[in-house]
This record gives C-alpha cells, structure tokens and sequence, in this order.
C-alpha cells in the first residue's frame, strides 16, 4: 500500500472528476511512427485497471491533450471515457468548458501534466498531479509526485490516491481478494 500525504488524501477525497494528459503521463511520452506513418503508443494496462476502479467508484475520468492522435480515442473508448479532447494546445480554455459542462468547482478536479502546457490547469485544479518523468519545473506546482513514471503505473497511482483518499482503496481490494 501507498502512503500518501495526509493533506493529498483529503483533496482526492472531495474529486468527482480526474483529467489526464496523455503523452508522459498515459504513456512514457514516446512515440513509434511505422513506414506508412501510423502512430503507435504504448499504455499500461495496470493504467486501465485503475481507471475503470475509479469509473466503478463514481469518479469521472477525462482526457485533456495538446496532440491529436486516433491511438488515443481508441483507447479512450476501451476505457469508456467519453471525456477527450485533444489538440488542445491551450488547455485552459477546454479546462472551463468541462468545468461549465460537468457543473464542478475546481477543487473537485484532480489533473496530471507532465510539461509546461500543464501549468495553468495544475494551479487551478483540487488535486494537481506531476509524474517523476515531467519536464522541468512543472512539478513546482503540483501537489503530488507519483513514484511511478508516466506510462508505468503513473496514472494506476493516481488512482489509488483518489480511492485511498475517498476510503474505498481496502473495500476493492477485499473484494477481488473474495473472488
């Protein structure tokens, strides 16, 4: 089990709503091209597990990227998030438009960036997430670091802070354990 920050657990305990970035936290930032130029990207599948825990607890997950690429709706839609936008270079202005949509407060928004288009989202959200892989200095304005790297189990942790911070972590766990 983790043992995150007390002050951490209280933020994710008030999240409804967790909005990813993509490339360096979803996945480890590369990028394979083939020959014919289709894109490739690795993602996690503890990643996956996680996400759908946390769908299973209430708490709406989203995409918000700077790129475009078809290899991430697809994924999205494995995971059933209907929450994507990308090609986002400035985020903020989709950041309002969910929150707008959603009818949440900032405070009930965790987000995970990995470089400098995070900032402005990363000041403004409840629950601001930097993974150990992002570029310099942007987890300066984070709450939290995860230990995994982005692409590695990242977004997995950030899910198990939110459960683990809304007492619900050790009930899954009891659950699966039951089987």
């Amino acid at each position: 089990m983790y043992n995150f920050p007390e002050d951490v657990l209280k933020r994710a305990e008030k999240i409804k709503l967790l909005l990813l970035d993509v490339d360096g936290v979803l996945t480890d930032g590369g990028i394979i091209i083939t020959g014919e130029g289709d894109e490739i990207k690795i993602f996690s599948v503890v990643d996956g597990m996680g996400i759908k825990l946390l769908q299973r607890a209430g708490v709406e997950v989203g995409i918000l990227s700077g790129r475009f690429s078809p290899v991430m709706k697809h994924r999205a839609r494995e995971l059933g998030i209907d929450l994507l936008y990308q090609g986002e270079l400035a985020k903020v202005p989709a950041f309002e438009k969910i929150l707008r949509e959603k009818g949440l407060k900032e405070e009930e928004v965790a987000y995970a960036g990995d470089d400098w288009l995070d900032i402005p989202i990363l000041k403004r959200v409840g629950l601001a997430i930097g993974v150990p892989n992002a570029w310099p200095p942007v987890n300066d304005f984070v709450h939290y670091v995860t230990k995994k790297e982005g692409g590695k189990g990242a977004v997995r942790e950030i899910c198990d802070l939110i459960l683990t911070g809304k007492g619900l972590w050790g009930r899954y766990l009891e659950g699966y354990l039951s089987l």
